[in-house]
């Protein structure tokens, strides 16, 4: 086999994209020279590596061990570049993260901020996903690191709590709860709701644990946000449940009551996972060992 490593970062993009043109595209080459590289790759191995058709390319199974090793050879050198990078006057490279709502929101800003005034010569690529896909893409190797919810299965990654993340009930400052100390679902489970969209895979945990007292969540409204919980709480609409720092950041806070909810499924953990820790790239490495040191209180 004669592959460069164009030529293995070539075929891990079309495999990431679904098609010869996104490969192309990322690989920053023309369509013509991709399909020739990729013709060429399978002429050498004497097997077709992709299953083209007119809803873009798939790999075959010769195609799959290839895009696997390709992330390994990649993954290497990148770590082997940022290394020997760290001999010339700084640390270089990019890291994948992916991460849920509450930790783009909540968590995330000031440890990623932090970390990227340390090392300058490093870019980021971040993208918001439910924690599920997040622990998918983790293992199909199409991020180095993942922030999810510990309610999420995370078999066979390892992983690390990061921050805690309990949930919270937020009540108007009027509402006939709002003296009090702490709630249980029970309580609160026949309140009018303000939700997250269905996408959301928080609601649907609280969802989950209010079907388990034999009930449906009524909702008055669903919107995209933990602030937009709280402002249409503030307004009287409902009563909502969003991690408290949501809650504490919320600027109806003054407004607002967050009452904490004293049963297991409330008190959380985001988790920071990966594959492999020892194996990353050393940018991830460093980024991985940044984002489990404590936060300053």
């Amino acid at each position: 086999m004669r592959f460069d490593l164009t030529d293995l970062r070539l075929f891990e993009h079309i495999v990431e994209t679904g098609s010869i043109t996104g490969g192309a595209a990322r690989t920053h080459m023309t369509l013509a020279s991709a399909s020739q590289r990729v013709l060429g790759m399978e002429a050498d191995l004497g097997t077709p590596l992709l299953l083209r058709s007119r809803l873009g390319a798939q790999p075959t199974e010769a195609g799959r061990t290839l895009a696997h090793h390709a992330r390994l050879v990649l993954q290497q050198m990148e770590r082997l570049r940022g290394e020997l990078g760290e001999y010339g006057g700084g640390l270089r490279g990019h890291v994948r993260l992916s991460c849920n709502s509450s930790a783009m929101t909540e968590h995330l800003p000031e440890a990623l901020g932090a970390f990227l005034a340390q090392h300058p010569q490093i870019s980021v690529d971040l993208e918001e996903q439910g924690s599920s896909d997040i622990v998918d893409a983790l293992r199909a190797g199409l991020c180095d690191i993942g922030i999810v919810s510990d309610v999420v299965d995370v078999e066979g990654l390892q992983h690390f709590v990061f921050r805690r993340d309990d949930l919270v009930l937020v009540v108007p400052r009027g509402h006939a709860l709002a003296r009090r100390r702490r709630v249980v679902l029970a309580e609160v489970v026949d309140c009018r709701f303000v939700g997250l969209a269905e996408s959301s895979p928080l609601q649907d945990h609280v969802a989950l644990h209010a079907r388990r007292l034999g009930k449906r969540l009524a909702y008055r409204v669903r919107v995209r946000s933990f602030e937009a919980v709280c402002r249409m709480v503030e307004q009287g609409i409902g009563v909502g449940i969003v991690p408290k720092a949501a809650a504490d950041r919320s600027p109806s806070l003054p407004r607002i009551r967050a009452i904490p909810i004293t049963e297991a499924w409330a008190a959380r953990h985001l988790l920071a996972c990966v594959r492999d820790a020892d194996a990353l790239p050393l940018p991830a490495r460093r980024m991985l060992q940044h984002l489990l040191t404590p936060a300053p209180q």
